[in-house]
């Protein structure tokens, strides 16, 4: 699959050196050029408001400071975000389904787990880029759709509207 990201700017947030190159190598393949890295979350987020924030994020779980979760929730829901839309690929050595609910629940739009390969680490930016889900605005969440798929046939208390938050859509 031809996959261009030469005019995509993202984010890389790891704590470990090895990582952040890894990740690098693997944009680059894919002709991204404009990659900026930081060590930690809060760093990060500082960064963040400080340039132009990027297209994408792709950020560690466990960082010293400010880890992934943590960022993802200030992203999503602090006054002085830089992007609140901002599509966020979480990227974990953890693959237990409290995690994966957790950084779905603080607002993560893709999830990885560690070892990750070339092929699903394209597909998950494919997803970001080509197939954004919309998001969601409630008392307690805001962030992408959780759902993959709605379901008409779910008729519970707990059926949303269609009311979505689209970025870039507002006046329709």
């Amino acid at each position: 699959m031809e996959f261009d990201l030469s005019q995509v700017s993202i984010m890389i947030v790891d704590d470990n050196s090895h990582m952040l190159s890894l990740y690098k190598t693997l944009l680059r393949t894919f002709r991204c050029r404009k990659i900026h890295q930081a060590n930690n979350g809060a760093q990060a987020y500082s960064r963040m408001k400080d340039l132009t924030a990027p297209d994408i994020l792709i950020t560690n779980w466990y960082m010293p400071v400010l880890d992934g979760v943590e960022l993802t929730r200030a992203i999503r829901t602090m006054a002085d975000s830089p992007n609140p839309f901002l599509p966020i690929i979480m990227i974990s050595g953890f693959a237990e389904e409290e995690h994966i609910t957790a950084a779905r629940d603080a607002g993560v739009n893709e999830f990885l787990v560690k070892p990750i390969s070339a092929k699903v680490f394209c597909s998950r930016l494919n997803n970001v880029i080509r197939a954004p889900r919309p998001f969601v605005r409630t008392q307690a969440f805001f962030g992408p759709d959780r759902r993959r798929k709605a379901s008409i046939l779910y008729t519970g208390p707990e059926r949303r509207s269609f009311e979505l938050e689209v970025p870039g859509f507002e006046d329709l």
